[in-house]
C-alpha cells in the first residue's frame, strides 16, 4: 500500500475515534436534558466533512498521487497540528464536546487559557487546518479549491449559531 493512502486511513480512523467520543457523549448530554442547536447545519457539515475527504482521495487515485514529497509532508505536519488540537479540545471540554452544538441546562462556559485566548480552537486550529492537510497530503487541489469555500460557509454559519446557542451563558 502507498504512503498518502496509509496517512489518510490513519487520520480518518482518528476522526473516527473523535466520532465515538461525540457520540457517546451525546447521549450523555441528552440524558441531562442538553438541547441541540443547528441540527440541519450539523448534518451539512458532516457531510461536508466526510465529503471532502473522499474527494482528496479520489484526487489522489486519479492523479495516482501515492507516495510523499514536500507538499505531502506539509499536509501531514498540518494533520498532526490539526489532531493534536482535536484531542487538546476534547480534553478541556471533556464530556461536553460533541460534533454537534448541544447546551445544557447547567452549561459551564470554558475558560482555559485556550479558549480564553482562541474563539473557536476546535474550527480554527483544527478542522480548518485538517481540511488543508488533508489536501496537501492527497495533492488534491481541485477539491481545496472548490470544497474548502463551501465548507466555509457552512462553518460561519455553525460559528454564529453556536454563538447564539451560547450568549445568555456570557
Amino acid at each position: 500500500m502507498k504512503e498518502v493512502i496509509i496517512i489518510f486511513v490513519c487520520f480518518f480512523a482518528l476522526r473516527l475515534v473523535s466520532l465515538a467520543i461525540s457520540i457517546r457523549n451525546e447521549k450523555r448530554i441528552k440524558e441531562m436534558g442538553g438541547i441541540q442547536y443547528g441540527k440541519f447545519n450539523s448534518m451539512l457539515l458532516t457531510l461536508a466533512h466526510v465529503s471532502f475527504y473522499f474527494l482528496c482521495l479520489f484526487e489522489a487515485f486519479r492523479k495516482e498521487h501515492f507516495s510523499l514529497d514536500s507538499t505531502s509532508k506539509i499536509g501531514v505536519a498540518l494533520l498532526v497540528f490539526a489532531y493534536l488540537m482535536l484531542f487538546y479540545v476534547i480534553y478541556q471540554l471533556k464530556e461536553i464536546w460533541t460534533l454537534k452544538i448541544y447546551i445544557l441546562p447547567n452549561h459551564k462556559i470554558n475558560k482555559s487559557f485556550l479558549f480564553k485566548w482562541i474563539k473557536h480552537p476546535n474550527y480554527f486550529l483544527n478542522i480548518l487546518p485538517e481540511l488543508v492537510g488533508i489536501a496537501l497530503l492527497c495533492k488534491a487541489y481541485t477539491t481545496l479549491c472548490v470544497m474548502l469555500p463551501i465548507y466555509a460557509v457552512i462553518l460561519t454559519i455553525r460559528i454564529r449559531q453556536e454563538e447564539v446557542a451560547m450568549k445568555h451563558l456570557l
